[in-house]
């Protein structure tokens, strides 16, 4: 496992595999609006609909001034909103704040605040780096007991030049200062590690070993739902052999809070 990663193809199919992970793991980011859909009033002289939430979705329909549209759900700045006579589409968040509610006041939309952060229970992300020298791709998702403590469940494989290698652990994770934007953190771990030689010249066997780790990093709040992760593991694996083995680990990506 300390041999040095092929940078060609190995780099390739890491990009290819965090890509993919966080495309899955995106809509998590996408709540529904609402638990029921809230009726407004159009005040401007018109409300553009287009056919998907982005500038780069044609208009489809236009809503006239006093008419009214139901707001179904909520994605990023854009709504997804029903006519009265059921055509569907979706509206910008500037365009929807020129709605009246049914007071008569205009609409405000609440974005996911620091709060939110602060409070939020689970958290799942994608994240690559190094692993003893090898390339490393990691998939995690952790529950908050609460402010400073929560628990991590991780899958991880490691691409190497000889060798590969699959990781599952369990984490324990304190935050001291979770109300900070950027917020350091410190973990404890333990899980098993499977390792898979390459060599054909040589017969090995297959191995799986356990381990424990210890490391730290931080976690900066970035937009809406969206956080930057970077932490750094100690590890000691317990081999069967007559010493233990100690690697270093170093990983950044991105997740998701909810």
């Amino acid at each position: 496992m300390r041999s040095i990663a092929d940078p060609g193809r190995s780099a390739l199919m890491i990009r290819r595999l965090l890509i993919a992970a966080l495309l899955a793991l995106a809509p998590l980011a996408t709540p529904a609006f609402a638990d029921e859909p809230i009726q407004v009033t159009v005040a401007d002289a018109f409300l553009e609909l287009h056919t998907g939430p982005g500038k780069g979705y044609p208009i489809d329909y236009v809503v006239e001034r006093d008419e009214s549209v139901v707001i179904l759900m909520r994605r990023t700045n854009w709504f997804k909103v029903r006519t009265e006579n059921g055509r569907e589409g979706w509206v910008r968040e500037r365009d929807m704040e020129l709605t009246l509610d049914a007071y008569g006041e205009p609409v405000r939309f609440r974005s996911v605040s620091r709060t939110e952060f602060m409070t939020s229970r689970w958290e799942v992300g994608a994240l690559t780096g190094d692993f003893g020298g090898a390339n490393i791709v990691n998939a995690y998702a952790g529950y908050s007991m609460s402010g400073n403590l929560s628990v991590e469940l991780a899958f991880s494989q490691v691409l190497g030049n000889f060798s590969n290698g699959y990781i599952g652990s369990a984490n324990l994770v304190h935050q001291t200062w979770p109300e900070w934007r950027v917020s350091p953190f410190f973990t404890l771990g333990t899980g098993v590690i499977r390792t898979e030689p390459k060599s054909t010249l040589v017969a090995a066997d297959d191995r799986t070993d356990q381990f424990a780790q210890v490391g730290g990093g931080f976690r900066a709040w970035l937009t809406r739902r969206l956080i930057f992760r970077a932490e750094y593991k100690s590890y000691v694996i317990f081999t069967s052999q007559d010493e233990n083995e100690e690697i270093e680990e170093w990983k950044i990506g991105f997740g998701f809070f909810f």
